[in-house]
């Protein structure tokens, strides 16, 4: 069963001074595949999920700990008792489109992509919202018009009904150029007090005895850090390579800086990475109790023996492959 549960959208704010505040409402009528709700919710900020709803366990849950606060509040409350309502409506939506497209059976989805965008180095705004139906574009919002629009005929009916309710469009114009990005701006306040706290967490990795050694330094915030190698207290700067600032899904970053030298050069001199982050620096000294690694001469013993019972079986299976042959190509001769 194919189920087409995302219609696109342009937001023209893509740069990385942008932010973005969205809402995602999505409604399924019919037979389902096992594990997918009749109806979900998720709200995202700058593409990452701040809380979640669907209608099988009934709750608004937090996705990051810094909306946790939130959880007790009356807002919160309403949110989730929002989310309930519209799971009804889009059930009754659905029924009611149906029957426009004369549709009878089969699975059928209804969503609502709705929010807002922030530039905050230009100030400027952007509000949107869209609707699809089975995967495609149906009704969107134009502010700067302030009426729907649409380019499915079964869809004028509710595009004039919504279009004569001149209060609810300027309810959405006024909530679109203000609260949507009150509300967007709180919460990157929020976010940014909980990264501010987000210090690097640094290891030393190595595959194996023989490998480089990485010097691994993740969960930081911003993203401005220096990792430099160290030799005997001096700045070591040769065989070694920095790699590029990566993003975490959590919106931290991660670097690494490796260091390509034998292990008897590093156990004969004093080798250190230093990483320095917002006047915060830590160091991590090379040794073998300090490096992390999936290296195990236990697990190696294992692998070898494994392989070599493995050698012994095939070899067997050769030889009694072999023995059977001749053994059914002398009774293939007599039987002849």
């Amino acid at each position: 069963m194919n189920l087409n549960l995302v219609f696109c959208i342009y937001i023209p704010l893509v740069h990385s001074a942008s932010h973005s505040f969205i809402t995602t409402y999505t409604g399924i009528n019919g037979q389902t595949t096992e594990g997918i709700p009749e109806f979900s919710a998720v709200t995202t900020l700058d593409g990452r999920q701040i809380d979640y709803y669907d209608s099988e366990i009934k709750k608004l849950i937090p996705r990051q700990d810094w909306m946790k606060d939130y959880v007790s509040t009356d807002m919160w409350k309403e949110d989730a008792q929002i989310r309930e309502e519209v799971q009804q409506i889009y059930k009754n939506n659905i029924d009611v489109l149906m029957q426009r497209f004369n549709q009878s059976r089969g699975v059928h989805t209804y969503q609502r992509m709705y929010g807002c965008g922030w530039d905050d180095q230009t100030g400027s705004l952007e509000g949107f919202d869209q609707y699809g139906y089975d995967g495609g574009d149906f009704i969107s919002l134009d502010l700067k018009e302030l009426r729907y629009i649409t380019p499915v005929p079964q869809r004028f009916i509710t595009a004039v009904k919504w279009n004569n309710d001149t209060a609810q469009l300027e309810f959405l114009k006024q909530y679109y150029q203000h609260e949507c990005v009150y509300w967007l701006k709180e919460f990157l306040k929020l976010r940014n007090v909980d990264l501010e706290r987000r210090a690097p967490e640094v290891s030393l990795l190595q595959k194996d005895p023989s490998s480089p050694v990485e010097c691994h330094a993740t969960g930081f915030y911003p993203s401005a850090v220096t990792i430099t190698w160290l030799r005997n207290g001096e700045e070591h700067d040769e065989d070694v390579d920095l790699g590029e600032l990566l993003l975490n899904e959590d919106g931290t970053f991660q670097k690494t800086s490796t260091l390509y030298i034998l292990p008897d050069e590093w156990k004969k001199n004093q080798y250190v990475c230093e990483v320095e982050h917002k006047e915060r620096t830590i160091q991590k000294i090379l040794t073998e109790d300090e490096i992390k690694s999936n290296y195990s001469p236990i697990k190696l013993y294992f692998i070898i023996l494994r392989n070599v019972i493995g050698f012994i079986v095939i070899l067997t299976v050769l030889v009694i492959g072999t023995y059977n042959m001749k053994v059914k190509n002398k009774l293939k001769h007599l039987i002849t």
